[in-house]
């Protein structure tokens, strides 16, 4: 048996879990190719590494290679013309349309109205975010001030810190972070549900570090064409929230609403 695949029984082969877009779109046969072994021998090892079978390894493989894309992947990505800067403008807007009609099409009402009752009862919502999902942070702290819910932000990690470490099973703790997932607000999360908060995950895929620790988690693609994230899928995903949690206690929303003119 060859190295690879003794490590890829016990999951820890370098090659394929730490670089899956190599293997993402091998076949069975491709794969035990480049690991140097047959195909019977590399069916076997998946079982052991408690999947059941080759097509929910390879989404696994796929969801790793989503938190694993870098700028350069995200830019590589693009089917446009280099000097073409026209045509990457509309395949950065091809894409944010995918990934809004992704979102839409697994969006989970129920979720969402559970999610609005938990954060109308909750003591505190602590918010966790931090680089470029502050602004989603901001964003979603600033609209739930406005319906009076006692929301607090962390985006540093001496203020995550600090809220976190009084938290216990009255708080509702709601990370958002993608790809690889920020150390700070993973920190955060764990030591929040290690507490008893219910943690709420807001993140791009299911073997992100954010999804492990959270009770539960609302899954938005943030893929794009050029250097940074796409935030068409999350801001979509925070108005819905929104709508939720006004709804939820309407004519409260509303006289609230009234007094501000």
């Amino acid at each position: 048996m060859s190295a690879s695949i003794a490590s890829l029984q016990n999951g820890r082969d370098p090659a394929v879990l730490e670089d899956p877009r190599g293997f993402v779109f091998l076949s069975i046969r491709a794969m035990a190719e480049t690991l140097h072994t047959d195909t019977a021998t590399t069916l076997r090892s998946i079982p052991g590494m408690g999947f059941l079978g080759y097509p929910e390894f390879h989404r696994y493989l796929h969801d790793l290679t989503i938190a694993h894309a870098t700028s350069l992947d995200s830019m590589l990505a693009s089917t446009a013309r280099d000097s073409d800067i026209p045509s990457h403008v509309r395949d950065s807007l091809d894409q944010d349309q995918k990934n809004f009609t992704s979102f839409r099409n697994t969006l989970d009402t129920e979720q969402l109205a559970r999610l609005a009752q938990r954060m109308w009862s909750a003591r505190r919502i602590i918010l966790l975010g931090g680089d470029l999902a502050s602004a989603l942070v901001f964003y979603l702290e600033h609209h739930l001030v406005i319906l009076g819910l006692p929301v607090f932000a962390a985006t540093s990690p001496g203020r995550v810190v600090h809220l976190v470490r009084t938290t216990s099973k009255k708080d509702l703790v709601l990370a958002i972070s993608f790809r690889r997932a920020l150390r700070q607000t993973v920190e955060g999360m764990r030591q929040a549900k290690a507490k008893g908060a219910y943690c709420i995950g807001i993140t791009d895929t299911f073997v992100s570090p954010i999804a492990r620790f959270a009770d539960e988690n609302l899954i938005v693609s943030v893929e794009t064409c050029h250097f940074g994230d796409s935030y068409v899928g999350p801001m979509a995903l925070l108005d819905v929230m929104l709508v939720a949690c006004a709804n939820y206690r309407r004519k409260y929303s509303l006289a609230l609403c009234a007094r501000s003119g």
